[in-house]
């Protein structure tokens, strides 16, 4: 296993690869918003794909109830290396049929922890995140969520919890209410920059979602993956990027101009 750039994920004691694996492509091919079609790595491939993720340095993976089967496969995959692995998760968003339905309540939150933990072979999830809707502050203040996440978080289940959000005021209130954050941000998308500071301000931790803008980079860009990832972690505030990919060159072309951001 190489070295590669960690950082902390706030105050929650969690130390980060500078980027995770995103998994949605493991489980999950309908209604997602990459440019070209795909199928579901077969399990050998899933393998390789982690090997080479470990092999480079990457600590963090990252899935959702929502990404399909992904988190069995995760579990079925890592087995007795679960525990290896700083895996974050969520919950509030199940897919299902082709449709996504949203449950925030205190009860199926519970479940939910308590069915990924199962799943992933894991005895505590190191992350959860709530998997916005696009209601943040309401999510936060009026369901139960956080106050479930926070007592699971007593009670051993999860080392850290947060939320995937969408608009900048439950970004902030989310800073302020929880360990860490999930942010869109990315060259075309500095909408949420402000999260990201007040994130820093409270030393609390950031993952970058769409970081490479889900493959829709500026083709007039002549390197765009190297020009995202520089913006990317140009803020200091910035813990991860997670990019999701199920090609292992890629992987290892991203990891490689990942470090010379970085440099």
């Amino acid at each position: 296993m190489s070295s590669f750039h960690q950082r902390p994920l706030g105050q929650s004691g969690l130390t980060l690869s500078a980027i995770g694996w995103g998994t949605v492509k493991l489980g999950r091919n309908q209604g997602v918003k990459y440019p070209s079609r795909f199928e579901l790595p077969s399990d050998a491939d899933a393998a390789r794909l982690l090997d080479t993720a470990h092999e480079c340095g990457i600590n963090l993976l990252d899935t959702a109830p929502a990404y399909g089967i992904s988190e069995e496969r995760l579990g079925k995959l890592l087995g007795s290396s679960a525990h290896d692995w700083v895996i974050s998760s969520k919950t509030g968003e199940e897919y299902i049929d082709g449709v996504s339905h949203f449950d925030f309540s205190a009860e199926h939150t519970r479940r939910s922890v308590e069915r990924s933990l199962k799943r992933l072979n894991r005895d505590w999830l190191d992350i959860v995140l709530v998997h916005s809707d696009g209601n943040d502050v309401d999510v936060i203040e009026n369901t139960g969520a956080f106050e479930t996440l926070a007592k699971l978080k007593q009670e051993g289940y999860i080392r850290a919890f947060g939320m995937s959000t969408k608009t900048v005021a439950g970004g902030i209130l989310a800073a302020r209410e929880s360990d860490c954050v999930m942010v869109t941000y990315n060259p075309g998308h500095t909408e949420e920059q402000p999260v990201i500071d007040e994130c820093l301000r409270l030393n609390k931790g950031v993952l970058l979602k769409k970081a490479l803008a889900s493959g829709h980079l500026n083709s007039d860009d002549a390197d765009p993956v190297q020009t995202s990832l520089d913006f990317a972690y140009a803020h200091k505030g910035v813990t991860s990027a997670i990019i999701g990919t199920i090609n292992p060159q890629h992987l290892r072309d991203n990891i490689a101009k990942a470090k010379r951001s970085l440099a």
